[in-house]
């Protein structure tokens, strides 16, 4: 059985765990989620060390005091990184975790990285019909007090289930343009995408898969933001040739 422990980076209270014996693999969890999400991935790679952390919010880590930034959350994970003296890891990163790991990589040593549903830059596309009338009514005589409430009603489900701390980071966090960041990055990096993933789009993996010095995007047929679960079996036939 893997021992969970404890971490404070930053006044940060980090929940993490680490196993195995071999080449650093560091896995970083999306949003809404923690160490379980990851897991299945590591106890699947032979001859590694793996860590996997709670992000600052999620699974067992404590809530942030602030409204961190992605690059907070990055500067985090560095200096989680030094403190356990990780040595140029490979970094696996699962959308929220993923575009984390875009900003790591494009400022610290990685041997590979892979990124699994994590796009750099947000497409813009048509707002649902809800979102577009709510608008509307905002611009009425009296209505625009609407904000919050509309908030709640045309929200994400992210948003809504989120407290008032994590849906200010998820604000600061999801339109972030980070393909400054991508053009930066020189490790061969993988992309492994489900092509019925509508949180991210195969657009914006394309988009990210030209960014890159050292990129190759992989589509997994009728897979969605968690194909890298649904498929688990040959995403590790994938990760262990490119591992």
């Amino acid at each position: 059985m893997v021992k969970l422990m404890k971490i404070n980076i930053r006044g940060n209270d980090i929940n993490y765990i680490q196993y195995g014996k071999g080449q650093d693999v560091l896995l970083l969890h999306g949003w809404g989620q923690n160490i379980e999400m990851m897991k299945p991935i590591g106890d699947r790679l032979k001859n590694k060390r793996i860590t996997i952390l709670d992000l600052p919010g999620f699974g067992l880590s404590h809530e942030p005091k602030e409204a961190l930034t992605i690059y907070d959350y990055c500067d985090i994970v560095e200096e989680f990184v030094k403190e356990l003296k990780i040595k140029k890891p490979v970094v696996i990163g699962h959308s929220f975790g993923g575009r984390i790991a875009i900003i790591y990589a494009s400022r610290n040593k990685v041997d590979r990285l892979v990124l699994f549903g994590s796009p750099c830059v947000r497409l813009q596309t048509k707002q649902p019909l809800k979102v577009r009338i709510l608008k509307r009514i905002k611009r009425l005589p009296g209505m625009d007090k609407i904000g919050e409430w509309a908030k709640n009603f045309i929200g994400s489900r992210d948003y809504k289930t989120a407290s008032p701390i994590m849906r200010e980071i998820l604000v600061n966090t999801v339109n972030e343009d980070l393909s400054s960041c991508a053009k930066k990055i020189k490790c061969p990096t993988l992309l492994i995408w489900g092509d019925h993933d509508t949180e991210a789009t195969l657009e914006e993996a394309k988009l990210l898969e030209q960014l890159l010095d050292d990129g190759a995007l992989i589509v997994l047929e009728n897979a969605t933001h968690y194909a890298y679960l649904e498929q688990i079996n040959r995403v590790i036939q994938i990760l262990d040739h490119f591992i």
